[in-house]
């Protein structure tokens, strides 16, 4: 696996290719992939229907400084440290299909960001860093066990119609269903009101037991034929 995929990142490299694809090649942590982090004209890339679990936790200082990685056994939001970050001119980030369940609050520092691809992993929450991500036109959280939205999402111009808000199949608390059934619109209205951040931040306090994960694996796009995947 990984000679192919050190091929891949030394072609974008060599011929300054924009884009990155490693769909279905079995990755389980992205650290496995040679040279990944060193490719800062990438803007974008695609790690759709891997195995990535987002529990490898690199404390890194790079550009010649001297690098460590860990393994987290139990992701906590506030603490982990990310790779995003030596990411910076994505534009497109594909992660569909993997086995997230958080997402690191670095995600923020992709301010470049116009494409974040994320359903069917197995994700809890969003960091509210999210909110950070100004040029977000697309945003597929659908089929992930997310009960809420964080305020910051409230940032973000997602009902127009040229943007993209995707977010299906998640158990979400009755007061967002209920908007959701109303329309993405009202979604984003009711997150941005005093009232959800007041309820957010109690519900956030209560640190609830976040839903099981589904033992249908099956329904996973990865775990289909080849023909219908997509990103």
């Amino acid at each position: 696996m990984s000679k192919s995929l050190k091929k891949i990142v030394e072609e974008s490299r060599d011929r300054s290719l924009p884009e990155v694809e490693m769909c279905d090649r079995g990755i389980s942590n992205m650290l496995d992939i040679p040279g990944l982090f060193t490719l800062s004209h990438i803007t974008q890339l695609v790690l759709s229907h891997n195995k990535l679990t987002g529990k490898m936790v690199p404390s890194c200082c790079w550009n010649g400084a001297s690098c460590s990685f860990g393994i987290s056994g139990k992701i906590n939001a506030n603490t982990q440290p990310s790779y995003f970050c030596f990411l910076a001119t994505l534009r497109a980030l594909y992660l569909s299909d993997n086995d997230f369940e958080l997402l690191p609050p670095d995600i923020g520092k992709l301010t470049k960001l116009q494409i974040l691809s994320l359903r069917d992993n197995d994700l809890v929450s969003l960091p509210r860093e999210i909110g950070d991500l100004a040029q977000l036109k697309e945003l597929h959280i659908q089929g992930n066990r997310l009960t809420v939205l964080p305020p910051e999402l409230g940032n973000l111009d997602l009902t127009g119609p040229k943007q993209v808000f995707k977010a299906e199949n998640n158990p979400w608390v009755t007061p967002i269903a209920d908007q959701f059934q109303l329309g993405v619109s009202h979604v984003f209205e009711y997150v941005r009101s005093e009232t959800y951040k007041y309820l957010y931040g109690r519900h956030m306090q209560a640190n609830p037991e976040p839903p099981k994960k589904s033992s249908d694996k099956s329904r996973k796009i990865s775990r289909k034929p080849l023909a219908a995947k997509n990103k």
